[in-house]
């Protein structure tokens, strides 16, 4: 048995036509979920590259491994699913993304191929000063690139596409087990792609984002704060640049989309699909203009929802399946893949493998869970989702209660409301069974304030690491 891990950056979960997207074309994940499982309710452990990956890397929450924001980067000291795959033998190699601290750090691979990691083994340094939180990071860079183009990320994730594929060619006929981690960029900012792609999805029919504050709607004062630290929609500007912005979101996900259908044709030439467990999800999504915010880095679910589609031996075919799972469930997963038995260690993990899950009834008993603690948080936040019901805790701030059920867009805050009042106070208790969320917000600022006075200062600080997205090598 194998597993192939595909791992793109920032999709939305709803981008894609097998969760019933209006007009994106997504064939090859599409034909994934067809011969496999969807899980309509995957989660982030937390709404931004670094932690969300480091999450991923040990089968851990972000409150217990301390790896904060995209400068307190993966860098091995927690030992993950790669270091049980080395200890048992196990072929596990990566290709493409993984921004942890460098390709130095004992992070559990074999080999690294078109290795990304976090810019100058610092990362975004800036995105610590926290305590207190500048009221504002500056004009966002994020759309000083946008529309038709070839740019470096593109050219990356072809690169990363074709060594996968070479790299699944020469393990045709190979018996002995191995795991593969691929980790795309697209559609992760800049968005800009080649016209090819753009050419799919005309920019004046592109619909605008809804809950903007410009027609009524007001923002939680958490994420206003949020909103005032990274103006992105202010460097957009106008709705023919907000359309293109949105053009260039779906024309990047079809460009990605066919990254892996090149793979997993590769996989099919190869003779491997059906000893292999291929696993496709992204690290978190991106909240497309929704409520006047770009990027991620809030707990609504078009941040902290992600894709997640698994395929191959023991995965149920054609299946949709409606019990919260995380990428921390990765953990376990690929040890189930590959059949190793997990340890007392495993066992303590708060993860369990997708296809037992997939092959149980769906149960809405089993809680998300996602957590915030970098660039533009002015406090800690919490997201427990239960049942129907979806929770935000702001350290400092007003929560946030949603019923997914009658108001999947979540465009409906509860929490004031006093009939669900016993509903918020059960959702309160679930989360401080998990963790402390005052003291683990505080524990977090210590740590950054640690890594601040190590580079200088606050204000040295706020000058290290890029602006926008980390460049590709």
């Amino acid at each position: 048995m194998n597993v192939l891990v595909l791992l793109s950056d920032e999709h939305h979960p709803d981008v894609m036509g097998c969760a019933g997207h209006p007009f994106v074309h997504t064939p090859n994940i599409d034909a994934l979920a067809v011969r496999g499982t969807r899980f309509t309710r995957a989660w982030s452990p937390s709404p931004i590259c670094v932690p969300a990956r480091a999450s991923l890397a040990t089968g851990r929450h972000v409150h217990e491994i301390g790896y904060w924001d995209n400068a307190l980067a993966y860098d091995g000291a927690h030992r993950g699913w790669g270091h049980r795959l080395q200890s048992a033998g196990v072929q596990v190699e990566s290709i493409g993304k993984l921004h942890y601290r460098d390709a130095l750090a004992p992070t559990g691979f074999d080999a690294q191929h078109e290795a990304l990691h976090v810019a100058g083994g610092t990362g975004q340094v800036w995105g610590s000063v926290r305590d207190p939180m500048p009221e504002s990071a500056g004009p966002s860079p994020l759309f000083d690139q946008l529309g038709a183009g070839d740019s470096r990320y593109n050219q990356f994730d072809r690169r990363v596409t074709d060594r996968a594929v070479d790299w699944l060619g020469a393990h045709a006929g190979k018996r002995d087990p191995w795991v593969l981690f691929v980790g795309l960029v697209a559609p992760h900012f800049p968005l800009v792609v080649p016209d090819a792609y753009l050419g799919r999805y005309p920019v004046d029919a592109m619909p605008l984002p809804d809950l903007l504050p410009r027609d009524g709607y007001t923002r939680h004062p958490w994420v206003e704060a949020q909103a005032r630290h990274s103006p992105h929609d202010a460097a957009l500007g106008t709705d023919d640049r907000r359309r293109l912005a949105l053009a260039c979101y779906h024309g990047l996900v079809t460009f990605m989309d066919e990254q892996v259908g090149r793979i997993l044709q590769a996989l099919d030439a190869a003779g491997l699909t059906d000893e292999t467990l291929v696993i496709y999800s992204s690290d978190h999504g991106d909240n497309m203009g929704r409520r006047g915010l770009w990027n991620k880095c809030v707990l609504y679910r078009d941040s902290t929802g992600i894709p997640m589609i698994a395929a191959g031996p023991s995965m149920p075919r054609g299946h949709v399946c409606r019990t919260n799972v995380s990428l921390v469930d990765l953990h376990q997963t690929i040890l189930y893949g590959v059949r190793l038995p997990l340890d007392d260690d495993d066992w303590q993990r708060p993860g369990r493998n997708l296809p037992g899950i997939a092959h149980e009834p769906d149960d809405p008993a089993r809680t998300g869970f996602s957590q915030y603690h970098a660039v533009g948080s002015p406090s800690g936040a919490y997201m427990v989702v239960r049942g129907r019901f979806k929770y935000h805790h702001y350290v400092g701030f007003a929560p946030e209660l949603f019923d997914l059920e009658a108001d999947p867009r979540e465009t409906r805050d509860l929490a004031s409301d006093a009939a669900y009042r016993p509903v918020l106070e059960v959702m309160a208790r679930e989360l401080r069974a998990m963790l402390d969320p005052e003291a683990t917000d505080r524990r977090a600022k210590d740590d950054q304030n640690t890594l601040v006075a190590r580079h200088g200062g606050r204000e040295k600080a706020l000058g290290i690491g890029p602006k926008g997205a980390t460049p590709a090598p």
